[in-house]
């Protein structure tokens, strides 16, 4: 593709060089870089690539796009500058796959927690009524079903229009995905044309990236105001917002499409009557214009009737049937690692979840009280390098909802794992629960959580999840929460 193509659509600030060149493909990654690659130079958070500019050249790029000046770059070698070359990587991506997004429905779930599972069940109402699917988010990406490897919840920008290319290549009609405030921020999303946006919730995290929530809610809302450009396909754009979020009433009242709203406690367009929860499900009727509808969850916790509600709504707005969409619903058994249970045979229950905010470990927890026969035990630790402000909350939550905690380490990253559990104590002990242990050695920690489990009591085993690795200072080392606790429970003669 020449050069000009792939600037379509982006404002130029200047430019020098013969433009007509040919790209054969375009790299934000110096070492990747080729004879007839675009190098496009971002500032990361620890690294600029302006820096390697000339080592771009050097290695036969055909054209540089930057955002400062450069210098002793070869006549030869066009270079383009543009005011933010994150946002010009969306674009030149867009143009470069053909603006894969138009060719499919695609729906993007935002929020701090339950993005995962609606997105699941976003997929499974799709597939079920016969459509072919992708699915993009934290625990991998699907195309109709085949487990694709994933890094981060929303890819790159280069590396998402990638993967949009290959969904459309093979025929795919709905993409759900999950889309973090980072993404958003960082312009990961731009070159993509989504159909509908969801909304879930909006509580504390992030806050080492966001300046404070105002900020965090302006990043989610980006998604939303996105509906409103101009349209390549066809099909109409709404939103589905929980209108039991103060941030939710906000946004659907700046929403520039159509809302269906959801809710539990509050007037919407879809709401929960008479829920039942038990440790292996939860049942209630979905309220809509069209009816009352009974719904039957593989899943269990209030939290998962707002997930359900979200994931009934988008399938209101893309013309399902209702009766269909709970059959749809009834047949997911949940995304891996949230509320998953580990089931060996023991007397007592072991639950994986990925919750690591304070209103996440409050959902899970609150669950747990209403189906747990005995105590609930509570291991979690928090991730370092991340926001520490919600360090002590986590901490308040985890005692004021449990019998016994346990205090670990998460992801430690560069900071002391001890460090990062002595800003999570002063909560413990502001919630005045005395019974609580450090064990800052995950493994030690999982091992003792189940040796103090007696019959009937609940252990809660939160913040990691899915994830298969911990990482410590420079190293991610294996690390599955789930592995872990079956090779401890066969120790104690369980069979997993």
């Amino acid at each position: 593709m020449k050069l000009p193509e792939l600037l379509k659509g982006l404002p130029v600030l200047a430019s020098k060089g013969d433009l007509e060149v040919f790209i054969q493909s375009i790299t934000y990654d110096s070492r990747k870089v080729c004879s007839g690659a675009l190098f496009v130079a971002v500032k990361g958070f620890k690294v600029d690539g302006h820096i390697f500019t000339s080592a771009a050249a050097r290695a036969g790029a055909a054209a540089l796009v930057v955002q400062e000046p450069i210098e002793n770059i070869d006549d030869s070698v066009p270079v383009i500058r543009v005011a933010d070359t994150r946002f010009a990587l969306g674009i030149l991506s867009a143009n470069f796959y053909r603006y894969p997004s138009r060719e499919f429905r695609l729906v993007g779930v935002t929020g701090t927690n339950g993005k995962t599972t609606v997105t699941h069940l976003i997929e499974a109402i799709a597939a079920y009524h016969g459509m072919r699917t992708g699915l993009i988010g934290t625990v991998g990406n699907r195309i109709a079903g085949r487990l694709l490897s994933s890094t981060h919840t929303t890819p790159e920008s280069l590396d998402l229009q990638d993967l949009f290319r290959k969904m459309a290549d093979e025929k795919v009609q709905y993409v759900s995905m999950e889309v973090s405030s980072h993404a958003l921020e960082l312009n990961r999303v731009v070159g993509s044309e989504f159909d509908a946006a969801v909304f879930t919730n909006l509580t504390q995290d992030h806050l080492d990236f966001h300046s404070d929530m105002e900020a965090y809610f302006a990043a989610k809302a980006k998604l939303f105001s996105s509906l409103d450009q101009e349209a390549f396909k066809p099909g109409h754009k709404y939103a589905v917002i929980n209108a039991d979020s103060d941030w939710g009433r906000r946004l659907a009242a700046m929403s520039p499409v159509p809302v269906y709203s959801y809710s539990i406690e509050s007037a919407a367009d879809v709401s929960a009557r008479d829920i039942s929860i038990n440790l292996t499900g939860a049942a209630f009727d979905v309220v809509c214009k069209e009816g009352s509808f009974p719904v039957k969850l593989k899943l269990t916790g209030k939290f998962s009737v707002y997930n359900a509600l979200a994931a009934f709504a988008w399938g209101l707005g893309e013309g399902f049937p209702p009766e269909s969409i709970c059959q749809a619903l009834a047949g997911v058994a949940g995304a891996p690692g949230r509320f998953e249970m580990v089931n060996c045979g023991q007397l007592f229950g072991v639950i994986i979840d990925y919750a690591h905010t304070p209103d996440g470990l409050v959902n899970i927890l609150q669950t747990a009280k209403d189906v747990a026969q005995g105590r609930i035990i509570t291991l979690f630790g928090c991730g370092g390098d991340r926001d520490r402000k919600k360090r002590p909350l986590m901490g308040e939550a985890a005692a004021r909802l449990s019998n016994i905690v346990i205090v670990t380490s998460d992801n430690p990253r560069s900071e002391d794992p001890v460090g990062i559990i002595e800003e999570i104590l002063p909560g413990i002990k502001a919630a005045g629960n005395e019974d609580y242990h450090v064990i800052p050695d995950r493994y030690q920690a999982i091992a003792a959580a189940i040796d103090l489990a007696q019959p009937g009591d609940l252990v809660i085993i939160a913040g990691k999840g899915h994830e298969n690795y911990q990482i410590i200072g420079q190293q991610t080392l294996p690390f599955d929460d789930k592995e872990v606790a079956c090779r401890l429970l066969k120790e104690k003669g369980y069979q997993c």
